[in-house]
C-alpha cells in the first residue's frame, strides 16, 4: 500500500464509485411492472366509468391488494435484476416511499384529469383520465423513478 501515489488512488477510488453507481442503476422495478400498472390503471377507469359503484369499490380494493403483493417484491428495491442479489444495506429505504410518492401523485392526477374532464363535458372521464395516466406510467414510470432516485440521492 505505501507505492500507491495519490493518483492511483483517485483513480481507484473513482473506479470504485463508478462501479457502485453502475450497480446501484439496477436496482428498481421493471419495466413490465409499470405496463402493468398502466393496464390495471385503465381497467379501473373503464370500471369507474361503466360499473356499479360497488365494482369499482372491489376492483380498487383488489387492485391496491394486486400491487401490494406483486411491489413487496421489488420495493425494497433488491430484485431489479435477475443477474443482481443486493444485500439491504446497499439499498437506500428511499426506493419503497419513492415508489408511494409516485402512486400517490398518479392518483391525484387521475382524479384532477377526470374532474376537469368531466367539467368540461367529456364523456366518460375517468376513462380518459386512467389513459393520460396509463401513457405517463407505462412510457415514463421507469424514468421517472430512476430521476426521483438520482435526485433523493436514494
Amino acid at each position: 500500500m505505501n507505492d500507491v501515489d495519490p493518483g492511483q488512488a483517485r483513480d481507484a477510488l473513482s473506479a470504485a464509485d463508478n462501479a457502485e453507481r453502475q450497480t446501484l442503476a439496477h436496482v428498481g422495478l421493471p419495466r413490465i411492472y409499470w405496463w402493468f400498472m398502466a393496464t390495471g390503471w385503465l381497467v379501473l377507469g373503464a370500471i369507474g366509468d361503466l360499473g356499479p359503484a360497488w365494482l369499482v369499490t372491489v376492483a380498487t380494493l383488489a387492485f391496491g391488494a394486486g400491487h401490494s403483493v406483486v411491489a413487496q417484491r421489488y420495493l425494497d428495491g433488491r430484485r431489479g435484476s435477475s443477474q443482481l442479489q443486493l444485500n439491504r444495506e446497499s439499498v437506500s429505504r428511499k426506493v419503497p416511499a419513492i415508489v408511494v410518492g409516485i402512486l400517490l401523485t398518479l392518483v391525484a392526477i387521475t382524479v384532477g384529469a377526470a374532474f376537469a374532464l368531466h367539467a368540461d363535458g367529456t364523456g366518460h372521464p375517468a376513462i380518459w383520465a386512467a389513459v393520460i395516466v396509463a401513457m405517463i406510467t407505462g412510457f415514463g414510470g421507469p424514468e421517472i423513478f430512476a430521476t426521483l432516485r438520482r435526485w433523493l440521492h436514494a
